[in-house]
């Protein structure tokens, strides 16, 4: 049977997040190139808006996660939805891209399968982590996903979905790994540490707390220590870093930075990096950052978490490695106390920091070629414009 060309150049993209939103835009970017007459609506964050045709809703600006979180977003979700079937049957896209965000993302993807609205999943959701049976649901709703973690294509070919995997876009975003200084080591040294508490407002507010302390801590041991604040531009402000870290900036004017980056070059000079858990990690991996991963949320959350994720690592890093190349503390293991051990022994034995900088480095050899952006741009257009005999369709 012949595939029907469609009537209109409508996409419609949704992403939750802000790496979603990142990887959304670079997306929308390349959708453009390969074909110019496109008209792009979508929901993200502050670079999809600046890049797309028309911006629907900052979706990535919520900060929802969580079991509990999207319920108390329950009227919005409601709104938006309304929005997006008014959308649909309005411009009738020939296209709708999900991006991660599964809980809001699943529930659109709905809408395009009873409106025979080609649907793709651009990075996907970490389902294959806890709830397979959502792997499934994706399957009857999708006409392709698209992977960037490697392994990730074998599993949902498994589950009967067409699925590619395009290698990972961090590769076309980060700079080249910057080597560390000849002469790091011991209590004289400058040590610069990173702090990443997350984007989200629940994130920042139970973590700052203890990477401060953990700062501090180290700082006893080694003085001329510096602190790094890596904050998301679209949710994180000053006052609430400062509130969460008891007044750190103020109280410690030399020790402590705030930073807000686009193309990583600060973070890629740090020593050492204490992140919670998320795309930051494999960021972090693929940079060559040593580094502990964090994660603490509340005791209901984890314990149904705890009951249902199925692999046995929390970070990126660990999970495509295989092995626990990093530490990871989570819940009542990620103490101050803890975390500064971690990072002191590290700091005691500069060989040791040295090779988990080795190891890191290795993922970059794992997650595909350069072009994964382009690749799934790509794949996209040829489904959703297939060629007509008379050589219409895709340009």
């Amino acid at each position: 049977m012949a595939q029907i060309i469609p009537a209109t150049k409508n996409i419609l993209i949704s992403a939750g997040d802000p790496s979603g939103d990142l990887h959304g835009a670079n997306l929308i970017k390349e959708l453009k190139i390969l074909d110019p007459e496109l008209n792009i609506a979508c929901l993200g964050g502050e670079r999809m808006r600046k890049v797309s045709d028309r911006f629907i809703y900052n979706l990535a600006g919520l900060g929802a996660a969580g079991f509990a979180a999207p319920v108390s977003k329950f009227f919005l979700w409601m709104r938006l939805i309304g929005l997006i079937r008014k959308y649909m049957e309005e411009k009738s896209p020939a296209a709708l891209i999900t991006i991660d965000f599964y809980g809001f993302n699943h529930q659109i993807l709905g809408l395009a399968k009873h409106r025979n609205i080609p649907a793709y999943y651009y990075i996907s959701p970490q389902v294959w982590a806890s709830r397979a049976g959502r792997a499934q649901k994706l399957a009857r709703l999708l006409k392709g996903m698209i992977v960037i973690l490697p392994f990730e294509e074998q599993i949902y070919k498994n589950l009967g979905v067409n699925c590619s995997y395009v290698g990972h876009p961090l590769l076309d975003i980060l700079p080249d790994p910057a080597e560390p200084p000849p002469q790091r080591g011991g209590t004289d040294y400058e040590w610069k540490i990173g702090l990443m508490p997350g984007s989200r407002r629940q994130e920042i507010e139970r973590h700052m707390p203890v990477f401060w302390q953990s700062f501090l801590k180290v700082k006893e041991a080694f003085p001329k220590s510096r602190a790094y604040i890596f904050a998301a531009k679209e949710t994180t402000d000053d006052e609430l870093i400062n509130l969460c870290a008891k007044g750190a900036p103020q109280e410690h004017p030399h020790d402590v930075e705030i930073v807000r980056e686009d193309d990583y070059s600060m973070r890629a000079r740090m020593d050492f990096v204490v992140t919670c858990s998320g795309t930051a990690t494999l960021e972090n991996g693929l940079l060559g950052l040593p580094m502990s991963v964090v994660y603490k949320m509340p005791e209901l959350t984890y314990q149904i978490a705890k009951r249902i994720i199925k692999v046995p690592y929390i970070s990126l890093v660990n999970i495509i490695a295989g092995k626990g190349l990093v530490a990871e503390y989570i819940q009542r293991d990620a103490s101050a106390e803890n975390i500064s051990c971690g990072i002191m022994q590290l700091f005691q034995n500069p060989a040791k920091l040295n090779e988990m900088r080795g190891q890191l480095l290795t993922l970059r050899a794992k997650m595909g070629d350069k072009g994964a952006t382009r690749r799934a741009a790509e794949i996209i257009l040829a489904g959703a414009f297939p060629k007509s005999a008379n050589g219409g369709g895709q340009k």
